[in-house]
């Protein structure tokens, strides 16, 4: 069993169905940020975190995923013979930098949630300490990986079950999000007794709302969430195991900041929002982008 944080387990396996008819052709997590999938994205951030050991839970019978990560003999031969091999100097810095790079189909047998590719990935993780990345979140900054690091800075010093990512969404969208409840403990800050879905502003606890970032002890989950049952809606939430976690032992939340912003591409207007965001920190795009809104 590992103590550092080595290891990430991302999140792909879903349908996407409010982005029909595009994902029909290809899975969700390849739909663009700018000029990158959204994965790619989130591959890129792990890495830049520390993190050497990937794995990638897809929808089973999914290929696409899998797919574009290859590397491809027909597109560097046709890149040579036009002299733009730099366009694909991303992917093959991803390729360098990792030292395992795993895809892992979703059982149909396992429950429809964000908690079931944790299961799924059970054989990846080990006991090991992992970070947990939802395929359709991502954290809009300019140094790539920063807040990532904190969140397993802050896992590495405490040594709690689990480090949830949070951000100050305010009383309007609280209720889309699971919601943090707060203990006052001096040893440990931001300790929570739990996460809350979806409650109205008048009942949730906080108006933290989860976002798309764990850094979990695998040793203290498995035997949690291996027992889990469903829970709201009929899903199996990686929250129920999170909240499991924070009333046997210590969780933690970090949040998110004006340098590393957590947004959401889950849906059509919010992954706009998302490249929109994305565009404005790019300094190459970003002046044009920005004359082009104020003549709208």
């Amino acid at each position: 069993m590992s103590t550092k944080v080595t290891k990430a387990v991302i999140t792909a396996a879903g349908r996407g169905t409010r982005f029909l008819p595009t994902v029909k052709g290809y899975a969700k997590e390849l739909v663009p940020i700018i000029n990158k999938p959204n994965i790619q994205c989130l591959v890129e951030e792990a890495i830049a975190a520390g993190i050497n050991e990937i794995c990638i839970v897809h929808r089973h019978g999914e290929k696409t995923i899998k797919r574009y990560f290859t590397p491809d003999t027909d597109w560097q031969l046709y890149l040579e013979s036009i002299n733009k091999t730099e366009a694909l100097d991303s992917l093959r810095s991803i390729w360098k930098s990792l030292k395992t790079l795993k895809f892992v189909p979703q059982s149909p047998r396992l429950p429809y949630g964000n908690g079931a590719p944790a299961l799924a990935a059970k054989s990846f993780i080990g006991n090991d300490p992992f970070v947990y990345m939802f395929g359709d979140d991502l954290i809009v900054e300019k140094n790539t990986g920063r807040y990532l690091k904190k969140m397993i800075s802050t896992f590495e010093k405490y040594s709690p079950s689990a480090v949830v990512s949070v951000k100050d969404v305010g009383p309007t969208e609280i209720v889309r999000y699971g919601s943090a409840k707060y203990l006052e403990d001096p040893k440990y800050p931001n300790r929570i007794s739990g996460m809350y879905e979806k409650l109205p502003a008048s009942e949730a606890p906080s108006f933290f709302g989860q976002g798309g970032r764990f850094v979990i002890d695998g040793a203290k989950l498995f035997p949690v969430i291996s027992k889990q049952s469903t829970g709201l809606n009929n899903e199996f939430w990686l929250a129920d195991a999170i909240n499991t976690l924070a009333a046997q032992d210590v969780v933690l939340t970090e949040a998110t900041d004006k340098e590393s912003d957590w947004m959401t591409t889950g849906d059509p207007l919010r992954w706009l929002k998302a490249n929109i965001a994305v565009a404005l920190n790019d300094n190459t795009i970003a002046t044009e982008l920005k004359d082009f809104i104020k003549k709208l």
